[in-house]
C-alpha cells in the first residue's frame, strides 16, 4: 500500500508500472462521543477495517477525517471536508464504518448529492447507484415515523393527555391531616400573637369609657393600630373576633 506524501491536490491515477490498478482513497471514521474521540476507542478498528481493505498498490491520501458524532448536532463537518478533498483529488472516499449511517437521511443524502465515488469497509458492495435506494428507504423510514409520532399525539390528546416536553415541573402530593393539622396551628399561634398584641390598647380605650365595639374600631384606625391582617381597617367584627381569642 503506498501513502501519499505529496500535495492534498496531486493523486497517482491509472496502474502501477505492471499493469496493476491503482486507487486513491480518501478515509472517513467516526466516533460517536468526543470522549470516545480522545480515547481512540473504537477509532482503532476503524483504521484497521480501512487498512485490510486497501490493496498493495492503493494510495491512501493522509491524514484521515475523523468525525466526532453528537446527538445534538446533524452537521457532518469532517464529512464535507472529506468530500471536498474528494472532489478536488479525483480520489474515492473510504468510509469505515457504514452501518447505522445507510438509514441516516442526511448523511446519505450528503454522498448522493457529492457526486464522488466512495467504497464502505463494512459495505462493501455499496455504490453511487445503491446510495440512491437508500436514499429512498431512510426518507420513507422518517416519513413513516412522523406520521406514527403525530397519530400518537393525537391518541394521546383525545385522550385527555396533557401534552408538551418535561420542564422539570413536578405538581406537590396532596397534603397530609398532619400537615393541614400542623398548618392551622401555626395560624392560629399567629393570630393569639396578634389578639394580645393589641388588647392592652383595648384595655386602655375602654378604661376611658369606649365600650362599643363600632366605636373600638373607630378608635383604632384614628390611632393606626395595624390590624391583624396587616391591612385594611378595624371593624366591629374585627374587634370582636379579637376579643373572643383573647378570652379564649
Amino acid at each position: 500500500m503506498g501513502i501519499d506524501t505529496a500535495s492534498p491536490g496531486t493523486q497517482p491515477k491509472g496502474t502501477t508500472a505492471e499493469g496493476r490498478p491503482v486507487t486513491t482513497y480518501v478515509a472517513y471514521c467516526r466516533v460517536s462521543t468526543d470522549k470516545q474521540g480522545r480515547s481512540g476507542l473504537g477509532l482503532e478498528a476503524q483504521q484497521a477495517a480501512i487498512q485490510a481493505h486497501l490493496r498493495p498498490t492503493d494510495v491512501l491520501l493522509q491524514p484521515p477525517y475523523v468525525e466526532v458524532e453528537s446527538g445534538r448536532r446533524t452537521d457532518r463537518p469532517q464529512l464535507q471536508a472529506a468530500i471536498e478533498r474528494c472532489r478536488k483529488t479525483g480520489a474515492t472516499l473510504l468510509i469505515a464504518k457504514l452501518d447505522r449511517l445507510a438509514r441516516n437521511v442526511a448523511f446519505v443524502s450528503s454522498l448522493k448529492d457529492s457526486g464522488v465515488e466512495f467504497r464502505a469497509c463494512d459495505f462493501p458492495d455499496a455504490n453511487r447507484l445503491m446510495v440512491h435506494i437508500l436514499v429512498a428507504f431512510a426518507e420513507h423510514e422518517a416519513e413513516m415515523i412522523s406520521q406514527r409520532t403525530k397519530a400518537a399525539l393525537a391518541a394521546a390528546k383525545a385522550r385527555g393527555t396533557k401534552l408538551g416536553g418535561d420542564r422539570g415541573y413536578r405538581p406537590e402530593a396532596p397534603p397530609t391531616a398532619d400537615d393541614v393539622a400542623k398548618a392551622t396551628a401555626v395560624r392560629q399561634r399567629k393570630a393569639d400573637h396578634k389578639a394580645f398584641a393589641v388588647l392592652p390598647v383595648l384595655e386602655r380605650l375602654q378604661g376611658d369609657g369606649v365600650v362599643g365595639l363600632n366605636e373600638l374600631a373607630r378608635r383604632l384606625n384614628e390611632m393606626g393600630h395595624p390590624t391583624p391582617r396587616g391591612n385594611g381597617s378595624w371593624t366591629a367584627t374585627a374587634v370582636k373576633r379579637a376579643l373572643a381569642r383573647v378570652a379564649v
